[in-house]
């Protein structure tokens, strides 16, 4: 059995910079308890564990196994997703971590075994109108964008939960 070959260059400097968010997104988490994770610290009303919640369906999931490779089973599932920032209380936290975890290592697959110029292969025109992302290098953009973003949010959940700051630079 051979190796699949390395991905291309531009597609690993995305993952590795999009890895950095990923591990800030778990990291910021670290040491919270079960109540901590689960409570709602902003209007918003969503907790950090919906957050990685809404990132592991709506956006790992979601942009790479459904709008990169068009996969018709996950794009039929996306109407079962009623909410993905909230978490049930019966969802065990460790179910919603590895859930994150299992969706950015397909994530990872599937950008490593793609070209940066892969043209997505579905667009879900009926949430955004005509397509604003063409290739897998714009959705890994988006995703590092949005993921980034996220993680700025996960920071002043954390810091006003128990005052824990992940990077403080003085």
């Amino acid at each position: 059995m051979t190796s699949p070959a390395p991905a291309a260059p531009e597609v690993q400097a995305l993952l590795a910079a999009l890895d950095g968010q990923r591990r800030h997104i778990l990291g910021i988490l670290d040491g919270l308890c079960e109540e901590d994770l689960r409570r709602p610290v902003l209007p918003s009303g969503w907790s950090c564990l919906g957050l990685v919640q809404h990132l592991a369906l709506d956006v790992e999931r979601f942009w790479f196994q459904a709008v990169v490779t068009g996969d018709k089973d996950v794009i039929a599932s996306l109407a079962d997703i009623d909410n993905a920032w909230q978490v049930p209380d019966t969802t065990p936290t460790t179910e919603v971590l590895a859930r994150y975890r299992t969706e950015t290592a397909r994530a990872d697959a599937i950008a490593a075994a793609s070209a940066p110029d892969t043209p997505l292969a579905w667009w879900p025109q009926d949430l955004f109108g005509d397509p604003h992302l063409h290739t897998l290098r714009d959705v890994l953009l988006h995703v590092l964008t949005e993921t980034a973003c996220h993680a700025g949010h996960l920071d002043a959940a954390r810091e006003l939960l128990d005052g824990r700051r992940w990077l403080v630079l003085t």
